[in-house]
């Protein structure tokens, strides 16, 4: 017997009953590490939240967070995309998340490590709430169906 690279029943993700599902909670939880650790310090570059620490010192206290956050959130997303990747590749919604996703992370990787200051932070913060929202229109819109 063989299976047709198209034949998306046999994606564990969707033959197990509580694995999308699990996947989900691993990826939202995963997002939320990562990008609260990057918001923390975009807020201490605004002068907002954690009072006595530079926002260098921050993103060193967080670094490992951070990246670890990241890896497990593309890691559960490339999961969650190959249950239906064409449903995900064809949505708007996913393909302008991925664009602010790749934009984010090289974002957090030069240039808000490099020149912190409040316009570096505010940008750092709208990037990732766009990257957040886009997987919520996805999942609360017709594209998540």
């Amino acid at each position: 017997m063989q299976i047709s690279p198209y034949d998306l029943s046999q994606n564990p993700l969707n033959r197990i009953e509580w694995a999308f599902g699990a996947a989900e909670v691993v990826h939202i939880a995963s997002m939320a590490l990562s990008v609260g650790t990057i918001a923390m310090v975009d807020f201490a570059m605004l002068g907002v939240g954690v009072r006595g620490q530079s926002p260098a010192k921050l993103l060193r206290d967080t670094e490992l967070l951070t990246g670890a956050g990241l890896v497990i959130v593309i890691s559960s997303g490339m999961a969650l995309f190959s249950t239906d990747p064409f449903r995900y590749y064809y949505s708007p919604d996913v393909r302008l998340k991925m664009a602010l996703l790749l934009v984010g992370c090289a974002y957090n990787y030069t240039i808000h490590r490099r020149a912190p200051s409040k316009l570096v932070g505010a940008v750092s913060l709208a990037i990732w709430i766009g990257v957040v929202f886009c997987g919520l229109f996805f999942g609360f819109t017709a594209g998540g169906y």
